[in-house]
């Protein structure tokens, strides 16, 4: 696999120190081991393997990935394993995707209680959607949805948005039939949008009244419950954006699509133009051209570089992907065999392939050399360098 001129992982290794150093006492442990992840990542530090071609001798070495969410090398692969569990419960109906984000005021109060005010907003925009589906004034079904979090704008700034799919159906109340939306239309998204408001703002006052939101700055006044309350009434007036794209063009396009955000990071390696002790610069997406090239190219100093991909490391075991509804984990296999009986379609087969003879230590990849099999032929642990000899080529483990 080809590698990348320029990736995070250079500039942290270049920078980062100075950049730890110069911030010593205002980088968590999280973002502190994010870096270093990306840091080790398919280097000697976390091992590997060598690799030998049985045909023509080729050898190449392989550094283990750091496996770390954050890490814009190793989300691909992850991607794809996610994308190969879920291709199965994909039903053969239209799909839309829905966006709830929050005010940027309030966005302000997330980036200082990212573990509550994020889950806030999975909660909030799950039971938005679960509660106008399920109005008989509406669609008058049970749905289920999948989504993800984004904390971030093209621009790497703090901008926390839910991306949400969700089939353009659901279950009826009892259960015996499947209640389809209007095509080409899911639910009102002033509708949804005016709801989620609603939710969010008493969530976000359930969460001050529970102590469990700090504030620092020109808002640290806000930890009174009086001005929090005056400092939140504006809101419930103004307009929150939801909106609505138009549904995927089937399941295939469902996948295409969840298979780019899932496992998305804050900025890929494909993104960076340039970077020294000074100024990295990358592509960014200017949405507020309506028309015309929207692709620019951003220049930031390197510590505010850093600075802002490290905001977006999520907290420890915070889950970015969360399934609501029908797609609950709980009990999707059972609603997505009803539904499928329902639709009267069969799950979809997976073509007969004869079993391959599995030989120890053999990879998948063929040599890129010739096409023979690779055969593992030594084991390298952490901080350990390869015995055998092979070219100076770094290979994905």
């Amino acid at each position: 696999m080809s590698r990348p001129k320029l990736e995070i992982a250079d500039i942290f290794r270049a920078h980062g120190p100075a950049w730890r150093q110069a911030n010593a006492g205002h980088v968590s442990l999280s973002q502190l081991k994010v870096m270093s992840a990306i840091e080790a990542c398919r280097t000697e530090a976390l091992g590997g393997h060598v690799a030998g071609c049985t045909k023509c001798g080729h050898h190449h070495i392989s550094f283990n990935s750091c496996k770390n969410r954050h890490c814009p090398k190793c989300q691909g692969p992850a991607a794809r394993d996610w994308m190969e569990a879920r291709a199965e419960d994909l039903l053969p109906v239209g799909y839309f995707h829905v966006v709830f984000t929050m005010p940027a005021e309030i966005a302000q109060i997330a980036y200082w209680n990212k573990k509550a005010v994020y889950g806030l907003l999975f909660r909030a925009s799950a039971e938005t959607v679960m509660t106008i589906a399920a109005d008989p004034k509406r669609m008058g079904a049970r749905v289920g949805m999948t989504s993800v979090l984004h904390t971030w704008g093209s621009a790497l700034t703090h901008h926390p948005h839910i991306h949400m799919i969700v089939p353009g159906g659901g279950l009826s109340p009892d259960g015996t039939k499947w209640v389809a939306c209007r095509p080409g239309f899911f639910l009102h998204v002033r509708v949804l949008s005016r709801l989620f408001r609603r939710l969010f703002l008493e969530g976000l006052m359930d969460l001050h009244r529970a102590g469990q939101l700090t504030f620092f700055g020109d808002l640290e006044q806000l930890a009174q419950a009086d001005a929090f309350t005056a400092w939140l009434a504006p809101f419930r007036k103004s307009e929150w954006v939801v909106y609505a794209k138009p549904p995927f063009g089937g399941p295939e396009a469902v996948l295409a699509y969840l298979s780019r955000y899932t496992h998305r990071v804050a900025i890929s390696n494909a993104r960076l133009v340039s970077a020294d002790a000074q100024t990295v610069a990358f592509r960014w997406k200017d949405y507020r051209i309506k028309s015309g090239d929207r692709q620019k190219v951003m220049r930031l100093a390197t510590p505010e570089f850093i600075r802002r991909f490290l905001i977006h490391v999520l907290p420890d075991g915070f889950h970015r992907i969360r399934h609501y509804g029908l797609l609950a984990s709980s009990t999707r296999k059972v609603n997505i065999t009803k539904i499928r009986a329902l639709l009267c379609v069969q799950r979809p087969e997976q073509p007969a392939t004869p079993e391959p003879e599995v030989i120890p230590l053999t990879l998948r990849e063929p040599c890129p050399c010739c096409g023979g099999p690779m055969r593992i032929i030594e084991i390298f642990r952490r901080g350990q360098k390869p015995m055998s000899r092979a070219p100076p080529r770094e290979q994905v483990a």
